[in-house]
């Protein structure tokens, strides 16, 4: 899953939600790799302790360093269960990544139904909030950390079909500002904006026409999970001490065009 030798984060515990597959997998992946130890967490306990499997043979890590969660983080119990069991087994949790995000509507907000609505800020707004609420109570407050929240570019600029999801978005990037404003100095707060990534999530946006999709991003290529994941693993690092409160585009060059067309 990666290629990476630097060991920046050793001795250190991270906890990436939304973990089984794609993004969340690559970023699990990429701060094991770099010394860590990971707590993984999705809904589906088999998907999940199947990630936590393929995490440690991949990258060679001792299984004792991941940690598998079975969890839904739109819930209360299932949040903290995720903190608590992290704290336990490492000793500690330095790096939240608020990864977990769902999009079960689309078309036009005036037609959208708002129990799903509701729902999708639900997980990727209140969600996010709690988890970190309870890894500041937890440990951050004290001793410090990182939290990182995957947004997306369509929080930046508006889509026309995945309005709800882009509200969300923009919502979470305005909730990393607040936090960072408010938690530093010990906890550094940043929001990453990835375009189209090329995972299980965002198939129907690129399947049988990857191409035709990519056409319009300066790079001519969609984003891979490891292409957020190394953005991730540095804004959570110590190289980048001095930055809060942003959120980084991750984008192929796309918003660069002015478009999301």
């Amino acid at each position: 899953m990666t290629s990476t030798t630097v060991q920046d984060f050793a001795g250190r515990a991270a906890l990436i939600t939304g973990a089984s597959r794609g993004i969340g997998l690559a970023i699990a992946a990429e701060l094991l790799s770099r010394g860590a130890s990971v707590t993984i967490t999705a809904r589906k306990a088999d998907a999940v302790q199947a990630a936590a499997a393929r995490l440690a043979t991949d990258t060679g890590a001792d299984p004792s360093r991941v940690l598998a969660v079975p969890g839904n983080a739109g819930n209360d119990d299932d949040r903290a269960a995720a903190v608590r069991g992290t704290v336990e087994r490492f000793g500690r949790l330095d790096v939240l990544v608020n990864n977990t995000g769902i999009n079960p509507v689309f078309g036009p907000l005036a037609d959208a139904d708002l129990d799903a609505v509701r729902k999708i800020f639900d997980v990727n707004v209140v969600g996010a909030l709690g988890f970190t609420q309870l890894a500041l109570k937890a440990w951050m407050a004290e001793h410090g950390g990182a939290v990182i929240n995957i947004a997306s570019v369509g929080g930046i600029r508006s889509t026309g079909v995945i309005g709800a999801y882009g509200a969300s978005k923009a919502a979470l990037i305005r909730l990393t500002e607040e936090l960072a404003w408010q938690l530093g100095p010990k906890v550094r707060v940043n929001a990453v904006a990835p375009a189209v990534v090329k995972t299980k999530f965002a198939e129907a946006l690129y399947t049988g026409r990857e191409e035709e999709a990519a056409a319009g991003y300066p790079m001519k290529r969609l984003g891979t999970p490891e292409d957020v994941a190394r953005l991730v693993a540095f804004l959570a690092s110590d190289a980048a001490s001095w930055i809060t409160g942003e959120t980084v585009r991750v984008d192929g060059g796309l918003l660069a065009t002015g478009t999301l067309g």
